[in-house]
């Protein structure tokens, strides 16, 4: 007995117990069909239609089959089209550093769900390091991160250009767009991101291709907490531009340039190299990667 049979059957019962009809909806042969209900038949050992002349007419057990089919081929077309458009409404595992979480992935999420309306989007924002270590274990889908990945297995593709940027407190001794030395630099207190993050991997970066290092008397995940400080006078930032826009415009802080130091970066893409990459998922990374081109820049929303 096949998923066929059944349909057949169903059709037969559809077509006011006419073979010949019914035949002709599954493009079949009236014989064929007629076997198939003979099969059946045979395999439960019962009579499911009578045969009273040339016509046939359901039987109490027919009825019955008849309420057993409808219910399984009902769940089987469900199954055939859950499966089969499993992508159009799937879950999508999204992670994403901080940074580009709090500045870029909604707005990236949200255009994602006008054209896959039906796929779920979970996100998990964390440090990079923690990122890698979950598409590793394949606990994401993919990544975004802000620096670059340090495990040979995971795919890293550059996708957007961002820069951090060297804030100061606006009541302080530096002036807008001043330009500093790298001894004046190395001289102030320093509030930065916690280590893992990929802002602080690209100010160490720099700073050792600089040739020195730098000890934070302050260390935050938050962009917020280090931000405030900045603007409360105890030391100065290095944070990525796009996240202190707002704070800038007000006054709250100023912007200050290090002569002979650099630092521009991008962001990445991360995956698995033996990770099979489903098409909405394909669709999510072709957004992230055109969304300055195809969508306005993301929004001030008062945060930082």
């Amino acid at each position: 007995m096949t998923v066929r049979h059944l349909k057949i059957f169903l059709s037969v019962c559809d077509k006011n117990c006419n073979t010949t009809k019914a035949a002709e909806t599954m493009h079949m042969t009236q014989p064929a069909v007629s076997l198939a209900i003979k099969e059946l038949e045979q395999y439960y050992g019962v009579v499911l239609f009578d045969r009273i002349g040339r016509r046939l007419q359901i039987t109490e057990a027919g009825r019955r089959f008849r309420e057993y089919s409808s219910h399984i081929i009902s769940l089987f077309d469900d199954m055939e089209k859950g499966m089969k458009n499993w992508d159009s409404f799937g879950v999508l595992r999204v992670g994403s550093s901080i940074t580009i979480g709090s500045r870029f992935l909604p707005y990236y999420v949200k255009a994602f769900y006008h054209r896959f309306p039906g796929t779920e989007v979970q996100v998990l924002v964390g440090p990079s390091e923690q990122l890698e270590q979950k598409l590793v274990n394949n606990e994401l889908d993919f990544a975004l991160i802000e620096g670059v990945s340090h495990i040979p297995s995971l795919v890293s593709e550059a996708y957007m250009e961002d820069s951090l940027v060297v804030i100061a407190p606006a009541a302080g001794s530096f002036r807008p767009g001043q330009q500093i030395s790298i001894e004046e630099f190395r001289q102030q207190k320093f509030l930065l991101r916690e280590r893992g993050s990929g802002t602080r991997e690209t100010f160490e970066r720099v700073m050792e291709e600089a040739g020195f290092s730098v000890s934070p008397i302050w260390e935050a995940m938050s962009t917020t907490a280090l931000v405030n400080a900045v603007i409360n006078g105890l030391g100065i930032a290095v944070l990525p531009y796009r996240l202190v826009t707002g704070a800038l415009k007000q006054g709250l802080v100023v912007a200050v340039q290090v002569k002979g130091l650099n630092f521009r970066r991008k962001f990445h893409i991360l995956y698995h190299k033996e990770k099979f990459l489903t098409p909405s998922a394909r669709a999510f990374l072709t957004i992230c990667r055109n969304y300055e081109k195809d969508y306005p820049p993301p929004p001030y929303n008062g945060l930082y």
